[in-house]
């Protein structure tokens, strides 16, 4: 079943943008187009960098570099949930074959 597409409307950096999505995106859509308007007035009103465009790209690189932060945190976490559950697993293979209690 196709989901039917509404326009909604978000303004970033004072400017109105109108962009199709369907309705469960809605949320996300706001909230994504908030953190871009976020973005670019934190960098606006800090002064250093000036022009729309410019905002624009060093909003979308800050946004980018957090995430990729993220990822790599995420990445790192996922990695040593997987060393411990190789541990248990292991632990638990030598309880099962030996008959000895093992303490996790």
């Amino acid at each position: 079943m196709k989901q039917d597409l509404e326009p909604i409307v978000v303004h970033i950096l004072a400017k109105e943008y109108r962009i199709a999505c369907t309705e469960n995106e809605k949320e996300a859509l706001i909230a994504s187009a908030r953190l871009v308007d976020n973005k670019m007035r934190e960098i606006r009103d800090s002064g250093k960098v000036i022009g729309t465009d410019r905002i624009a790209v060093m909003a979308a690189l800050n946004i980018a570099h957090e995430l990729l932060k993220q990822e790599q945190i995420l990445d790192l976490s996922s990695r040593d949930f997987s060393r411990r559950v190789r541990q248990l697993q292991e632990r638990l293979d030598v309880a099962m074959s030996s008959g000895n209690p093992v303490e996790l």
